[in-house]
């Protein structure tokens, strides 16, 4: 074999062994580039997964309220605006009556009598003037008229539903405060009531409309003192006292 056929066969094994490099890179990057689309496709799977399995499990936190005076436990509401619209305004409505109608300040009393009239059927209107009627002994202008303001603070509404599958009843737990003018000592007492209501046509009268706009009204109402736990704690340690000294 000449030198220029072994040069030849030199050029051409080197040809094929490059023609071969190059084969090979090709490959490496096909491959390469495959794995990397298949891991996207797989990134993007699983994605949609979790996008499609999130809202089936999700936390609700909620709060238990106890009453640290009556001991009483309720589930505080929480309104993320997609509640009961029409329990979270029934119990706005139940929280301002009580707030405004058990409360008395001489200033505002005219005022809020006709405030809470607004809420009244024409029954409960007549009780609600023979209440506050001065020949009445028990009307709050006679009860307090050694100048003393009573204010009110709603601690817990809870909502009944009747064996019929009617929602129209509440109790309504609240503290009311009554306190002489220049004094700092306050009386506080514990109450619950018991309050039956519905919606009604709003009136066409535009002052008791501003009070009232949606015509929820207070059929029957019952109101009673609430014995509280220290209010017992108390009584006993007075009859346990009372023993020990011999006293009856």
């Amino acid at each position: 074999m000449s030198a220029d056929q072994e040069l030849a066969s030199y050029f051409e094994e080197a040809a094929s062994w490059d023609a071969d490099r190059v084969a090979q890179s090709r490959r490496s990057a096909r491959i390469a580039w495959g794995v990397a689309g298949a891991g996207w496709m797989c990134t993007g799977f699983v994605a949609a997964a979790l996008m499609v399995l999130m809202p089936l499990k999700r936390v609700e936190p909620y709060v238990i309220r106890v009453n640290d005076t009556s001991g009483v436990v309720d589930l505080v509401p929480a309104y993320d605006g997609r509640a009961n619209l029409p329990e979270a305004v029934t119990r706005y409505f139940l929280t301002h009556y009580i707030a405004t109608c058990e409360r008395f300040n001489y200033e505002t009393a005219e005022s809020d009598y006709e405030e809470c009239g607004a809420f009244h059927t024409a029954q409960r209107n007549q009780a609600w003037f023979a209440q506050w009627t001065l020949t009445n002994p028990n009307s709050p202008f006679n009860l307090h008229k050694d100048g003393a303001s009573v204010q009110v603070q709603v601690s817990v509404v809870s909502f009944f539903t009747r064996a019929t599958g009617i929602s129209d009843l509440a109790h309504v737990r609240y503290v009311k405060t009554r306190r002489m003018p220049g004094s700092a000592d306050e009386k506080r007492s514990h109450w619950i009531a018991t309050v039956q209501y519905g919606y009604g046509d709003p009136s066409g009268d535009a002052r008791t409309r501003s009070w009232n706009p949606l015509g929820f009204k207070i059929l029957q109402f019952r109101a009673e003192p609430e014995v509280v736990v220290e209010e017992v704690k108390e009584r006993t340690a007075s009859v346990v006292v009372g023993a020990r000294e011999g006293t009856p």
